[in-house]
């Protein structure tokens, strides 16, 4: 849900998800002389609640040590886009923006501007979306629980936060199976989380109709010692291992001729034998997939996509081999042959894989090239060439990347070559190291090994308008995904709602990973990160504060900072 409004020169838009508001503020340049900053009082409506939403960095003024106040009130955020993370799904909140000026332990109201909102539901008649909390590392955590290992932490606390509602949906999803007449059909790649297959088994006792289909196929590996080769079964093996514990043996099917990989975690539910709902998205089912790196699952409800994974599935439970199986998926899921071709308005389109050509990667790479006004992906295991081209193409307006890693081991650093053009933005997941101005040190949870930070596969075109794109499901934007593995992507337009969900909740990964790499990095002289970003990298064993004049807010009217651009997009038209 999106809502605005504007007085004496001060705009205030809010772009509502389910556990995220975005709150963009836009002003003239001339209102912006002396501006001190905004201060954001949030009144929850649900639940009966006011208070100033808290900001980590302080005046210098206000700083007294452990017990300081860090209220919005007294330290305005030095931003022109904020993020509430603490929002709760179909809560209503209403947030009051000021703008102050004056001096530091002084300040003076200048305008303000009240608006409100409503979040979005995660249960809702077409389709329901669920992010983990999927910051491996951070602030929060290191306060919270003291930068312990989650099985450490008593009463499951550090689970649940790590959640944040995603393996209670992956549970409840499955356990609408709960007797004679429903049925469960699921293909996994790696499927070791013991609550989740004991799910499973819930459901097949109780009469539903399950059946699952996992990886297993083999992989010749050479030991670096020995220079033998042997053939390994990864995650297969481990998985069986699982599954054999579990108790779920027979309601199991072993995936061994796909191509490369067998990717896919979908779960098709089924009522009266009919295909009704589909659960999609990235997570596998393993605990560092549900608590660790950024991860996001999806229900549709809708019985004709339900069918086509439906169909999908009863093919390989046959385990097919590739060849005779890229002809049917393709004929199954097919793409536009015409280039940039837009999917019809208000629909949900599948494409699975694997496919006989990359005309699927290469139709997602003219959607974002398409773009008129934003673009905003994930890329986990780093940018495909086709994606690069577009990049490199120079645009009006900001496209964002964000990056497991800044390279794939020895290859170049993809968010400095992103970076080139100045309206684009990059980042990589990283942590703040210990020693680092007032900054806590923060230590990855350790569920993860292989891609500690960004697991999602999705991509948000032209969020702010009426007619969005988003990207979702299994499959990385790679060539592998669309050849050789079984992956599966929806392809939405015009649904707002997700738009504004996704939107969200890649704005909170890409400013806390952002954060991190500016100050983790020191910065060239020219480099558009904010002066507080500097201040940190350069400094790191000094504390970082607020700025005392309109500097920081000059900044973002300069023609070259992309930040200008970031301003007026997110904040949108000012009243002169």
């Amino acid at each position: 849900m999106r809502a605005t409004c504007t007085e004496k020169g001060l705009t205030v838009n809010l772009i509502a998800g389910t556990h995220v508001v975005l709150i963009a503020m836009n002003l003239t340049k001339a209102r912006a002389t002396g501006l001190l900053g905004f201060s954001i009082e949030r009144t929850d409506h649900t639940e009966g609640e006011k208070y100033f939403l808290k900001n980590f960095l302080l005046f210098k003024v206000n700083d007294t040590g452990a017990k300081a106040d860090h209220s919005s009130d007294n330290n305005p955020f030095q931003e022109f886009l904020w993020g509430d993370y603490t929002a709760k799904p179909e809560h209503t909140y209403t947030y009051r923006v000021i703008a102050k000026k004056g001096r530091p332990g002084r300040l003076q109201p200048d305008n303000e501007v009240s608006v409100t909102v409503t979040t979005e539901s995660e249960v809702t008649d077409d389709h329901a979306i669920f992010f983990n909390r999927g910051v491996a590392a951070s602030q929060a955590y290191a306060d919270k629980f003291h930068n312990q290992r989650p099985e450490k932490v008593p009463n499951n606390a550090a689970y649940i936060w790590l959640s944040r509602g995603l393996e209670e949906a992956l549970l409840k999803f499955i356990g609408q199976a709960s007797g004679p007449g429903f049925g469960l059909r699921a293909c996994m790649y790696e499927f070791s989380y013991p609550e989740v297959l004991q799910a499973f088994g819930i459901a097949s006792r109780a009469g539903a109709d399950v059946r699952i289909v996992y990886d297993y196929n083999a992989k010749t590996v050479k030991d670096k010692s020995t220079g033998q080769s042997r053939t390994e079964r990864d995650p297969g093996d481990r998985d069986l291992k699982a599954i054999t514990t579990a108790g779920i043996t027979a309601l199991c099917t072993p995936r061994q001729q796909s191509d490369n990989i067998s990717h896919n975690k979908f779960i098709v539910l089924l009522e009266g034998n009919r295909p009704v709902q589909v659960w999609t998205g990235s997570t596998n089912i393993t605990e560092g997939g549900i608590f660790g790196h950024s991860n996001c699952g999806q229900i549709v409800r809708d019985p004709a996509i339900a069918r086509v994974y439906l169909d999908y599935w009863k093919r390989i439970s046959g385990d097919p081999g590739p060849k005779a199986f890229k002809a049917y998926v393709e004929s199954l899921t097919p793409v536009p042959d015409k280039k940039g071709q837009k999917p019809p308005k208000q629909t949900m389109l599948p494409v699975l894989s694997p496919r006989p050509s990359i005309r699927a990667l290469k139709w997602y790479a003219e959607l974002m090239d398409g773009a008129k006004s934003g673009v905003f992906a994930t890329f986990p295991f780093g940018v495909n060439a086709d994606f690069l081209k577009v990049l490199a193409k120079r645009r009006a307006f900001l496209r964002y990347a964000l990056l497991d890693k800044p390279s794939l081991g020895r290859g170049p650093n993809q968010v400095e070559i992103i970076s080139r053009d100045p309206n684009n933005r990059a980042t990589a997941g990283t942590t703040l190291k210990g020693g680092l101005a007032q900054w806590a040190a923060e230590k990855l949870t350790g569920l993860n090994v292989n891609v500690p930070y960004i697991h999602t596969k999705y991509m948000i075109i032209d969020p702010l308008g009426d007619d969005p794109i988003v990207i979702n499901g299994s499959a990385n934007f790679s060539e592998n995904s669309i050849l050789h593995n079984d992956e599966n992507s929806l392809v939405a337009r015009g649904d707002m709602r997700m738009a504004d969900v996704f939107l969200g909740e890649f704005m909170r990964l890409f400013n806390h990973y952002y954060f991190r790499a500016a100050v983790t990095e020191p910065r060239k002289p020219n480099d558009t990160a904010d002066s507080t970003h500097q201040a940190a990298a350069n400094d790191p064993a000094g504390k970082v504060y607020l700025k005392e004049t309109d500097g920081w807010a000059m900044r973002f009217f300069e023609a070259s900072n992309p930040r200008a651009r970031e301003r007026k997009y997110f904040g949108g038209t000012i009243a002169i």
